[in-house]
């Protein structure tokens, strides 16, 4: 086993097309990585690189302390795992998991030993002479995997595994997977465009986006403290509400200002992130996730200066909450990130219709289930101040401590 080490790596195409964009990266040994971010964002192109199955345009790519860049896909010492399952149809399920020993001439009782290993640890045994058509799609990532396990790599690559699986099933397997790897200890690689995958899988996720790595944390992290904009809006589901505000201090406190609402942020938010009083008078952008939005009808202890007003458009009944959007008169904030974001998500359409100082901004709110709001009536949300987040609307980063840090990205 051996860790995996990005060091300034580019992939640049004929045309002058960058897909990767000077990303560092050390992945631990041992360590499960998950590589996420929208469609083209170049995640894919990465673990490719570290296959071998795309050229470095530039820096290094290292397997333990070897570097790559050159060294032929079959000799890295790597196993992948493709969205497609790839199995040979003609071959029993035996045969498919020992077909790469095969290929390296290993004795035939070592073949027999490893891949019967590999089927208990998977639930295979009783699917071992079975053909691929047999098998459920569970059955067959799980074969799939078997191939790359038996293998005893240094490293394992698996690029969206898990994505032609129906939901109920990928819930299970993900959870298959994040054992088995935790087992067996091998440094793995694993990309996801689900946000939800990612943070339920990784020891740490990095975010990418236009082919640079925005922030590499672990998932309460990135959650926490998301670096920028970006990866507060990626990160969470549902996403976090964004929108404009106005900062500005008042007897000692700091009031955020929503269009026509206020609320206050109290000495516990401006201690944990000092560098708001540099923001006195000035817009931030803020952002609220659902799970800090509640009814006022299940928190009515909650101080009246941080409670918002709004009208509800709908509501999602889920059994255990209720989702609940609702518009409030503040205008939305609208910048490169959000407008991205907003196209990952097929929204686009509704971004490009709003502008910047105007209007009102839908919210969505994951209220309790015994909620009594309706659709087309007003309500009253409480916000859970502790929890919100400013970012510079400058810049996209996000304001913390005295100097905008970006911690977590690269490490």
């Amino acid at each position: 086993m051996a860790g995996v080490t990005f060091d300034g790596v580019s992939k640049i195409y004929a045309d002058g097309t960058k897909a990767v964009s000077e990303i560092s990266l050390d992945i631990r040994d041992g360590e499960f990585m998950v590589l996420v971010g929208p469609s083209g964002c170049g995640k894919t192109t990465a673990l490719r690189m570290v296959a071998g199955l795309e050229d470095i345009s530039e820096g290094e790519v290292k397997i333990g302390d070897r570097v790559v860049n050159r060294v032929p896909s079959k000799d890295r010492d790597i196993a992948m795992v493709f969205q497609s399952y790839a199995l040979y149809p003609h071959l029993t399920v035996y045969d498919n998991i020992a077909f790469g020993l095969r290929l390296r001439k290993e004795p035939k009782d070592e073949i027999d030993r490893r891949v019967n290993e590999t089927a208990r640890i998977l639930g295979l045994e009783q699917y071992l002479k079975r053909k691929p058509r047999a098998l459920s799609g569970g059955q067959r990532q799980r074969v799939a995997m078997g191939r790359a396990i038996v293998r005893q790599p240094q490293a394992f690559l698996m690029d969206e595994p898990l994505s032609n699986l129906d939901a109920k099933l990928r819930v299970q397997m993900r959870a298959e997977i994040s054992q088995i790897q935790s087992n067996l200890g091998v440094t793995t690689v694993y990309v996801t465009h689900d946000q939800v995958e990612a943070m339920t899988m990784g020891d740490r996720v990095a975010v990418m986006r236009k082919g640079e790595l925005q922030q590499a944390a672990p998932p309460q992290e990135l959650y926490d403290r998301p670096v920028n904009l970006f990866v507060g809006g990626f990160i969470g589901s549902p996403a976090m509400n964004i929108v404009e505000a106005t900062l500005e201090r008042s007897n000692g406190d700091m009031l955020a200002t929503l269009g026509s609402q206020r609320i206050s942020l109290g000495q516990e938010t401006l201690s944990a992130r000092p560098a708001l009083k540099q923001y006195d008078g000035r817009k931030v952008i803020l952002g609220i996730r659902p799970e800090d939005l509640e009814d006022v009808g299940l928190d009515s202890d909650a101080p009246a200066d941080r409670r918002l007003k709004g009208d509800v458009t709908l509501t999602e009944a889920l059994g255990s909450e209720v989702m609940v959007h609702f518009t409030v008169d503040a205008p939305p904030a609208v910048t490169d990130d959000v407008r991205e974001l907003a196209r990952d998500v097929g929204d686009e359409r509704a971004i490009e219709e709003l502008s910047g100082g105007e209007g009102e901004t839908t919210m969505v709110g994951r209220f309790g289930a015994r909620t009594k709001v309706r659709e087309g009536e007003a309500a009253e949300v409480t916000v859970d101040t502790r929890a919100l987040h400013f970012f510079d609307p400058d810049t996209g980063l996000g304001i913390y401590d005295e100097v905008n840090s970006t911690k977590g990205a690269g490490s």
